[in-house]
């Protein structure tokens, strides 16, 4: 039994009459390794007969019948035979993943390390980048979106007592203010001691710092 011939889908056929040439493609990057071109011998026999056919006519009447002969028999024979052929010639640039079976090329897309193709064993140093840079943009974006107030709820502000309503009119704020836009009040009434400037917390009557009284 031949040899079945490796490369069954991953190529492009760009033979002619005249000779054979294949491109191979890598199936993860789509890559191409196009083969020399390589002249048809049958090729040149055809165009030779259909030269003769038309010049001499009733002499040479079967040369067109001839021609098609040749292209159908020994024409594919010898495109087996070139495809064949050019497949041995790419095969080093190519390998196999044995998990996935893809065919990929060596240079970009074949991890030498694991022994796999790329997609199914990826450069750890390739995808750390990747991530972080992915990690950046979105970041970017989540800043970008934010309104101006918003952009101010950072950590030092989330341990500050956020209020609903104003202390004085008790109107609701829908964001975060320094001043009631009802009545105009101060929102944020929290006193500092007079002996050591730690902030006291409402109603208290003696500082929890130092001890100093509030009144």
């Amino acid at each position: 039994m031949a040899d079945t011939i490796k490369f069954t889908r991953n190529f492009s056929d760009h033979c002619t009459n005249k000779g054979y040439q294949f491109e191979f493609f890598c199936d993860r990057c789509g890559s191409g390794f196009r083969t020399r071109f390589k002249p048809s011998v049958t090729g040149t026999l055809g165009s030779v007969l259909d030269a003769a056919s038309s010049l001499f006519g009733g002499i040479f009447g079967q040369a067109a019948d001839l021609n098609e002969r040749v292209r159908s028999a020994a024409w594919e024979k010898a495109h087996d035979s070139a495809f064949e052929e050019a497949s041995k010639e790419v095969m080093p640039d190519f390998a196999q993943c044995p998990r996935c079976s893809a065919w990929v090329c060596r240079k970009a897309c074949w991890n030498m390390k694991k022994g796999l193709c790329k997609t199914c064993a990826p450069d750890l140093g390739v995808e750390m980048a990747a991530a972080q840079a992915s990690r950046s943009v979105e970041e970017v974006w989540a800043h970008a979106a934010m309104a101006e107030e918003d952009k101010k709820l950072d950590r030092a502000q989330w341990r500050k007592n956020v209020r609903a309503t104003c202390p004085t009119c008790e109107s609701p704020l829908a964001t975060q203010v320094k001043f009631c836009p009802e009545c105009g009040a101060k929102i944020d009434v929290q006193e500092s001691c007079s002996g050591c400037g730690a902030v006291m917390p409402p109603g208290a009557k003696f500082c929890p710092e130092c001890g100093q009284s509030a009144e």
